[in-house]
């Protein structure tokens, strides 16, 4: 078609123009990508020695759930944590009496998301809801609404501090929010489909994040521009899961696809993948052991399985389960009491008398010159 003697470029055309564009991009940008990646991580690891056998026994175990528990968070104090379930309650629980010291109704019984400093809390209300703890008065009186997503909260975290909460929704979209003026600081827009997980970046003068969704990436995002500064591909389903490595240069992703993926934030690809023919379920949690050498993941066939992170081999599978392991959430640092090993806590839905459980598993050793990790895994499982 033209217009005063002017070729007008049908849409279709030019669409299929710039398909052909992105492609040969993407195909330059996998070249450069090659070249910083010449050695695989396996070759390099090969040279180390191998882990001692791993033992972990169970040691607690945390029941008070009448549905399936959806999320869970630790306190910077090691001993406490939080989990919320959907059984529409929110529990503070000390991991070491077993004891409950908080129990909250929340509006909603899906309550999808919730984090501990001191403690928020979200469900698909789309509402993210402030709890400040107290003994001496009731929770519920000075819960604080702070923001609204157009979805449901799939995840949330306090970005180093009580003021601040980082969240992550269904409409595709993750968000800062101010929590004394519930206003938000910033949006963060990129990902084609739902966002399922984040994670901060370990440094607490750190300005990154990353998330992962159902459009199969993982997206690392500046936190003051609200831009996206570096993607990672290759899984082929959902990715549920998304943890950054203690060093913070690279990403551990958990999917729907069987696998776990190491991305290298400096090499700006994946360098590593974990899976086996015979694992067919799907990964909803992935964490790190302190060092960094365990690799710890909660599959849909509930259990919790530890790779070495370098070797990319399988060291051991954790069983007990009775429904499949949603959260792995290892603690701050190690444990409050020096005479207490590093402890495992993983935790499943509900079982036959319709109780859900949490366990404390024994100490898993670390790769760092066979050190312990000195931490605390937190684990639970909906159905």
């Amino acid at each position: 078609m033209s217009d005063g003697g002017l070729k007008v470029e049908q849409p279709l055309e030019s669409m299929e123009a710039l398909s052909r564009e992105a492609e040969e991009l993407k195909m330059k940008l996998d070249e450069e990508r090659h070249k910083l990646n010449d050695v695989p991580l396996t070759t390099v690891a090969a040279r180390l020695e191998n882990l001692t056998p791993l033992n972990i026994k169970p040691r607690r175990v945390l029941r008070g759930h009448q549905g399936k528990v959806l999320c869970s968070d630790w306190c910077n104090d090691k001993r406490h944590l939080v989990s919320s379930s959907q059984d529409g309650k929110m529990i503070i629980w000390d991991a070491f009496t077993t004891n409950k010291e908080h129990a909250v109704t929340m509006p909603t019984t899906w309550v999808m998301a919730c984090a501990y400093s001191p403690t928020g809390s979200m469900g698909l209300d789309n509402k993210v809801t402030v709890y400040p703890l107290s003994f001496d008065e009731d929770v519920t009186l000075k819960k604080k609404a702070v923001g609204t997503h157009t979805s449901y909260m799939s995840c949330c975290t306090f970005p180093y501090s009580d003021q601040q909460i980082l969240t992550g929704s269904g409409d595709s979209t993750c968000a800062l929010w101010d929590v004394e003026s519930g206003m938000m600081l910033q949006s963060f827009q990129g990902h084609q489909g739902d966002v399922m997980a984040l994670n901060l970046a370990p440094s607490e003068t750190g300005n990154t994040f990353v998330s992962g969704g159902c459009d199969k990436m993982a997206l690392v995002w500046d936190m003051r521009t609200g831009q996206c500064v570096q993607s990672f591909e290759g899984h082929e389903s959902d990715i549920n899961s998304v943890k950054f490595y203690p060093s913070g240069d690279a990403i551990a992703t958990g999917s729907d696809d069987a696998t776990c993926r190491l991305f290298d934030l400096r090499a700006d690809r994946e360098i590593a993948i974990y899976t086996k023919e015979s694992i067919i379920f799907g990964v909803n949690s992935v964490d790190f052991s302190v060092s960094g050498r365990l690799l710890f993941a909660g599959y849909n066939d509930y259990t919790v399985n530890v790779w070495d992170t370098l070797k990319c081999n399988r060291l051991t599978i954790l069983y007990g389960h009775e429904n499949r392991v949603s959260c792995l959430k290892t603690s701050p640092t190690g444990p409050p009491y020096p005479r207490v090993p590093g402890t495992l806590l993983s935790g499943c839905g509900p079982e036959r008398g319709g109780r859900t459980r949490a366990e404390l598993h024994g100490r898993p050793w670390d790769g760092a010159g066979q050190a312990a990790t000195g931490r605390q895994a937190l684990g639970c499982v909906a159905k």
